[in-house]
């Protein structure tokens, strides 16, 4: 009797929102081949990660396997779906296929990184199907906020697997496709295994809206603010960036472009041809010539990102346009979850600028591109799997999906990240536990979540930092004191006396107490010394600083 298996192993985006990374095998236990859905990555904030550019899933376990990696499929050009392509290309050294815009998109983020644009292969939607070893894959394409979004059918010789993608139910998208029941009828008319579905928003209860119910209350706003009109939602929503543009454009208004994104996003969907028309546009420069009345902008930034267009306008001034008081900014955008700080400062900066600040206001400048409730069990109806498995969400998203799905008596496999699941066992079961993580992009290199780079920076953050020098001679005997420098921390503790002052006094009497066999041994020293000075940081200033310790030796 045949063991060839079907698994399926979420790298990323499975306990959390982002970072999307899914294996799926077939084959004899061990030695599957392999398929990879998306490579994304995540964004870095301040609590966690700072100073990190970007957060990418921990690959190792793929890289490891590379040999039998057939190839990569990317169902959207969403950051958290694409944005660690580039990355890893060199390290998996699979093909990568995608329809038009995506490839547009992941195609200029491998020329950034010097990798060839051909390794990106564009592929028709369903019912065209790619090989892929064992697999056949098919895009078929569903609504979401960004052009050519697409699920995915994947037949294996144990029967069809649905991976749905970011998906919504809509009918009207304005840019892209619109969601087609009968296509996913068609698709599921003989059965599948598996359906693994979006959980984005599996508590919101109420029915999704159409991407057309913003248009209208967008171009009310438009019509009636004053001054100059500025507008920020996320550059790869071409529909809602086009929607702006048509807005402003009707109200009279030249329409300006912020940020590379928003147009890298807009070139990439008239290059493919997604956008058959988009407004006229104008160069800041030209902004800059006329009444404040007659410009509106659409700048980068809706979550608050400190570089953006956005966040730039707020402090002062980009490209030489200053907004002013009476001038109007809208958010046409939904907050993600932990950027909720960055944002609330731009609006605040805003504000002390005089600039009115319009932003979602429960939903009429807004919708989200992922499916509600009532759209999740609407495409359990139409797929009728043997089985759901949720992904795209926390923890607590995927939990809730398993329990609508009990609730039905449709079977809910609960998977996160590093949970490698046997779909082809009688019952669903876990037959493996892979290490997941993340990696962190910092500067030009990658490092490891363990490898204390972050962990380091976060301390020096949240402790301070105390560098002590010593000079020993052949004798080990300290010429002249200790010297200490200090950063982040409060110059004068609780007795009254500089800190450094404190802090140098009692290394020395340490160091004139301490034995010889003491001070001839480095890495004891040095232990001793931190100790030390966190002692006497935290009598003084209630604090426990990193120390780093450095003994010269005379010879």
């Amino acid at each position: 009797m045949s063991n060839e298996r079907v698994i399926y192993l979420p790298l990323g985006g499975a306990g959390e929102i982002g970072m999307n990374a899914y294996v799926y095998g077939y084959g004899k236990p061990g030695k599957e081949k392999l398929i990879l859905v998306d490579l994304g990555v995540t964004f870095p904030d301040m609590d966690t990660s700072p100073g990190v550019d970007l957060i990418l899933p921990d690959m190792t376990w793929l890289i490891k396997r590379k040999n039998d990696l057939e190839a990569i499929f990317v169902t959207h050009a969403h950051e958290d779906h694409v944005g660690a392509v580039a990355h890893y290309y060199s390290q998996l050294d699979a093909p990568i296929y995608a329809r038009a815009f995506t490839a547009n998109i992941a195609r200029r983020k491998l020329a950034e990184h010097g990798h060839p644009e051909k390794a990106v292969k564009v592929v028709s939607p369903w019912p065209k199907m790619t090989d892929a070893g064992p697999f056949k894959v098919s895009f078929v394409p569903i609504s979401h906020s960004i052009p050519e979004s697409s699920g995915l059918v994947i037949d294996t010789p144990k029967g069809r697997i649905v991976h749905s993608g970011d998906f919504k139910i809509d009918t009207d998208p304005g840019v892209g496709e619109a969601f087609n029941h009968a296509m996913f009828e068609e698709i599921a008319k003989d059965g599948v295994l598996a359906l693994m579905c979006d959980s984005t928003n599996v508590f919101s209860t109420n029915e999704g809206r159409s991407e057309a119910t913003v248009g209208p209350e967008i171009e009310k706003l438009v019509a009636s603010a004053k001054g100059m009109i500025a507008a920020t939602t996320f550059a790869s929503n071409v529909a809602r960036v086009k929607t702006l543009a048509e807005a402003g454009q009707r109200a009279g208004r030249s329409v300006c472009l912020m940020g590379r994104a928003m147009r890298r996003m807009v070139d990439a969907s008239i290059e493919t041809g997604v956008l058959k028309k988009f407004p006229a546009t104008i160069t800041p420069e030209e902004a800059k010539t006329l009444p404040r009345e007659s410009v509106m902008l659409i700048v980068t930034g809706s979550q608050g990102e400190r570089r953006a267009a956005s966040a730039q306008l707020a402090n002062g001034k980009y490209q030489g346009i200053k907004m002013k008081q009476g001038d109007t900014f809208l958010f046409s955008s939904k907050t993600i979850p932990g950027n909720e700080r960055g944002v609330i400062r731009i609006m605040n900066q805003f504000s002390e600028k005089g600039v009115d600040i319009v932003d979602d206001d429960a939903g009429r400048y807004h919708v989200s591109g992922h499916a509600n409730r009532p759209d999740i069990e609407k495409m359990h109806e139409l797929i009728k799997p043997q089985m759901v498995v949720p992904m795209h969400g926390e923890h607590r998203h995927l939990r809730e999906h398993v329990k609508i799905c009990e609730a039905k008596r449709l079977r809910g496999v609960m998977a996160v990240n590093g949970m490698m699941i046997d779909l082809t066992a009688q019952t669903p079961v876990v037959v493996e536990h892979i290490e997941t993580g993340r990696t962190y992009l910092d500067g030009s290199v990658r490092v490891g979540a363990l490898d204390g780079v972050v962990r380091d920076r976060i301390r020096m953050a949240l402790n301070g930092h105390i560098t002590v020098n010593i000079i020993l001679d052949d004798d080990n005997e300290s010429l002249g004191d200790p010297w200490c420098e200090i950063k982040g921390l409060a110059e004068t503790g609780t007795s009254g006396a500089p800190l450094l002052d404190v802090l140098e006094e009692d290394l020395s009497q340490f160091l004139g107490r301490a034995p010889a066999r003491l001070r001839a041994d480095d890495d004891k020293l040095e232990e001793e010394l931190r100790r030390v000075a966190r002692q006497s940081a935290s009598g003084e200033i209630g604090k426990k600083p990193e120390v780093t310790v450095i003994i010269s030796r005379l010879t």
